[in-house]
């Protein structure tokens, strides 16, 4: 077949932009795929079928001899992440803004991933389908178990609607490692508040797969706090988490 070291094909609402793959179209070992156009039976290009990832044989775990323990002693501290789970509007992202401050303030490690600023890089690449809001949820988490291991306190701010999802999370850290935080808010209660106006679209048609419009939110089960916001200002909500935080003994190292 002929060689072509680049592939341009015309953008269109399946493809949605040129398709650039790999220039090594002489490597023989590789597979090869011709792209036909349906209507014209014209072949536009061709490209490459390689394995852009190395197969998991070929990758192994690179102990280090600074471990999650000593990262906790130097800290002075427990590590772990405070899952913060409910409905947009809940009030989430200002919980965990208000929860850090406290722990910061008392000189604890910590970091907060919150959804919106996680969609600005990370995860700029992932709409709100089933599929991309389940791939949202396994980099958060993995990302935090990372953070867990550097012996911070990581205060996650996400929807996560899904239990398998938030399940999945928890499974990803060591036992005590995961706190789920049930912010408990009644739809009618956070369509009424709609600080960024979203629950106003949704019911326009304006945004597909909106959770509590035409997406379920999955109580949580048995979260480890349930933090009602009908009956506590963020303040108080924080400084409830706070407390109970304390007491399953994540601020200080037995």
């Amino acid at each position: 077949m002929t060689t072509l070291t680049q592939v341009q094909l015309e953008s269109d609402s399946e493809m949605g932009g040129p398709l650039m793959p790999d220039a090594q179209l002489r490597d023989s070992t590789m597979g090869h795929v011709i792209l036909i156009d349906r209507l014209t039976n014209v072949a536009p290009g061709a490209a490459v079928l390689g394995c852009a990832l190395p197969c998991a044989g070929d990758i192994h775990w690179q102990d280090t001899d600074v471990d999650k323990a000593a990262r906790r002693r130097k800290s002075g501290h427990g590590s772990a992440v405070v899952w913060l789970t409910g409905l947009s509007g809940a009030g989430k992202s200002t919980l965990a803004n208000l929860l850090e401050k406290r722990l910061h303030t008392t000189g604890k490690r910590t970091y907060v991933l919150d959804g919106d600023n996680l969609r600005h890089g990370l995860n700029k690449d992932l709409g709100f389908s089933v599929a991309d809001r389940v791939e949202n949820i396994r980099r958060v988490a993995e990302v935090a178990r990372m953070l867990v291991d550097a012996g911070c306190i990581v205060i996650t701010a996400f929807i996560s609607p899904f239990r398998a999802d938030r399940k999945m999370a928890r499974e990803l850290m060591e036992p005590g490692e995961f706190i789920e935080v049930f912010v408990d808010t009644p739809l009618d209660v956070a369509e009424q508040r709609d600080p960024k106006g979203l629950y106003r679209k949704a019911r326009r048609g304006e945004l597909k797969n909106f959770t509590g419009i035409d997406s379920p939110y999955e109580r949580p089960d048995s979260p480890e706090i349930v933090i009602d916001t009908t009956r506590f200002d963020a303040a108080t909500s924080a400084a409830l988490v706070h407390d109970r935080l304390t007491a399953m003994g994540l601020l200080h190292l037995a």
